[in-house]
């Protein structure tokens, strides 16, 4: 099993992801890691990444994604994926039924605290609109609404996948 985690920054992706890799002994990533010090340094300024800056990015996490895949290695992935076009770059290639994208949103104000209180290498708590504005919000997504201790929704999310694996386009809570 293959899970992405997505959302906008400051919706818990990378702690949730932690927490479910470490329960499930998953392999974990971040997408953050794999961005080259230049997007990090414009990110850092308050200036989004476009498309076209975007998809070598993307392909590098499609080729982390197919490898688990492909040696039958199961993990987590903590990545925005704002856009559709963004999910389905990640997904070519990865056989559907191992793949779930669990969608981690929350109320803007509930976001924006988070960011304000973290210290991130490179994101600009300004951002913020800029990645709402660009928000495709998933329809074959797993919906969580990050509004409780990160324990309790990682424990949730496991205990749904767990159960089924068909997932897509539900919320859990």
């Amino acid at each position: 099993m293959i899970a992405v985690l997505m959302g906008v920054s400051g919706c818990g992706k990378t702690t949730i992801g932690r927490l479910i890799a470490n329960r499930a002994g998953w392999m974990f990533a971040d997408a953050d890691d794999y961005f080259p010090p230049s997007h990090k340094q414009k990110m850092a300024g308050g200036t989004a990444l476009t498309d076209e800056e975007r998809a070598p990015w993307l392909h590098d996490l499609n080729r982390l994604l197919r490898g688990w895949d492909g040696d039958g290695t199961s993990g987590v992935l903590a990545c925005s994926a704002l856009k559709v076009k963004y999910q389905e770059t990640l997904k070519d290639g990865v056989v559907p039924a191992h793949l779930q994208f669990i969608f981690l949103d929350g109320p803007k104000e509930l976001i924006a605290t988070r960011l304000a209180k973290r210290r991130h290498e490179y994101m600009n708590p300004k951002l913020l609109d800029s990645q709402l504005a660009t928000l495709e919000r998933p329809t074959d997504a797993l919906h969580v609404v990050n509004d409780r201790a990160p324990e309790e929704v990682a424990g949730r999310i496991l205990e749904y996948l767990a159960a089924s694996r068909t997932a897509h386009g539900q919320q859990i809570f």
